[in-house]
């Protein structure tokens, strides 16, 4: 009897565990059913998913970078003169219009004359008169010192007639120095250039009277150009004499060379800015006043640097982006110095830190590749397409 209550406890025993065990079954099928489905294979990451042409790539080399300073401001001529009337009158002859050569000793304009010639010729008739009483004074300054050697007048009548002479003598040296005036008036009634260069404005025609100081002309050696630049002080001190710059003016697609002349030692008031003047290389076709703008050299130095264009900044560092391996990496780089590598080429190059030479680097034109991405290299010839996976 114990032996059957032991067999049927066992039997219940089992009975209740297989089925609470079916019924744990059926619980976990039901609140996972996507269990009984196999997973997808894992992507292969050493599966090339795009191409990339060859001319995308730029091996981080060292750059001969040159450190720049932008510079801009007006074209002025080193030598202009305004031609001004010295004596007042009527404006015989002017000589030129605006655009017109000169050259330095050629008479450019007549006042007339006639009112100056009267006056010089009275100063030189004064002149004559005072020198004729010269005369006289010393004749009676010598008979009286024969006198007063032989007794017959005092010491003090000759006195008198050598203050006489005295007198006569600067009374014709005042006279003879107004002559001189006079003589310089009517000298200045015809005026001269003193530069070459050519006439940049014309302010007076013939028959009219002018006033003394009146400008007449005003002339321009173009041979001699310089740009006036603008700079603040924190720029200037590193500017030096003789450093050389390539400036691009308006209208013309041609460069022009030009080394800094001179530094203003003041600051200016009004702007607390310093000028500084680049002496333009002679180029056919200048005019003052034109426009300009460039970049003035400061110095070279050896550097890895990339075209500032290649490092992005879509992310809180700045980084660029590498091919290792035939795999997308994004490294952070410091930046250094900017400038340019090509004189010609306007292209602002930065230096990078936190590279090493031989990298290479995508250029901008690839765009934005994600990190990880693997890429296949084709020629410039080949044209690029995306590859399935």
């Amino acid at each position: 009897m114990k032996l059957r209550s032991k067999i049927t406890w066992t039997l219940l025993i089992a009975i209740v565990l297989g089925g609470v065990g079916y019924w744990q079954t059926r619980k976990n099928t039901a609140a996972s059913p996507a269990a009984s489905t196999p997973a997808p294979p894992a992507a292969n990451s050493n599966t090339a998913i795009s191409q990339l042409q060859a001319s995308h790539i730029l091996t981080l080399e060292l750059q001969t970078l040159s450190h720049t300073l932008p510079v801009s401001g007006n074209l002025k001529a080193l030598n202009t003169v305004a031609i001004k009337s010295r004596v007042s009158g009527e404006l015989l002859m002017l000589n030129g219009r605006e655009g017109d050569n000169v050259k330095a000793g050629q008479t450019i304009a007549k006042i007339d004359p006639a009112e100056f010639q009267r006056k010089l010729r009275q100063a030189e008739q004064q002149a004559d008169a005072a020198k004729t009483q010269i005369d006289i004074a010393q004749r009676q300054f010598d008979n009286n010192k024969a006198l007063v050697d032989q007794g017959f007048i005092s010491k003090t009548a000759l006195e008198v007639s050598e203050a006489t002479l005295l007198g006569a003598k600067a009374t014709y040296n005042a006279a003879s120095a107004g002559a001189d005036v006079a003589r310089k008036t009517l000298d200045d009634t015809v005026l001269i250039s003193p530069i070459s260069g050519q006439i940049s404005a014309r302010l007076a025609q013939p028959g009219e009277r002018v006033a003394i100081d009146q400008k007449l002309l005003d002339i321009v050696d173009l041979s001699s150009l310089e740009l006036e630049a603008t700079l603040s002080p924190a720029d200037s001190m590193d500017v030096r004499i003789g450093q050389s710059a390539v400036i691009h003016l308006e209208g013309t697609d041609l460069p022009v060379n030009a080394l800094v002349q001179r530094i203003n030692p003041n600051v200016q008031s009004n702007s607390r800015s310093v000028l500084v003047y680049l002496r333009l290389q002679p180029t056919p076709g200048l005019r003052q006043g034109l426009y300009g703008q460039g970049l003035l050299e400061l110095g070279r130095q050896q550097v890895l640097a990339l075209p500032l264009e290649m490092v992005r900044t879509d992310k809180p560092l700045p980084y660029v982006q590498l091919l290792v391996n035939g795999q997308v990496v994004h490294q952070n780089v410091s930046l250094g110095k900017r400038g340019n590598v090509n004189k010609d080429d306007a292209s602002v190059w930065v230096e990078v830190k936190g590279l090493e030479k031989g990298a290479q680097v995508l250029s901008s034109r690839a765009g934005f590749m994600r990190e990880g991405l693997r890429l296949n290299i084709v020629s410039t010839n080949t044209p690029a397409t995306t590859a399935k996976p």
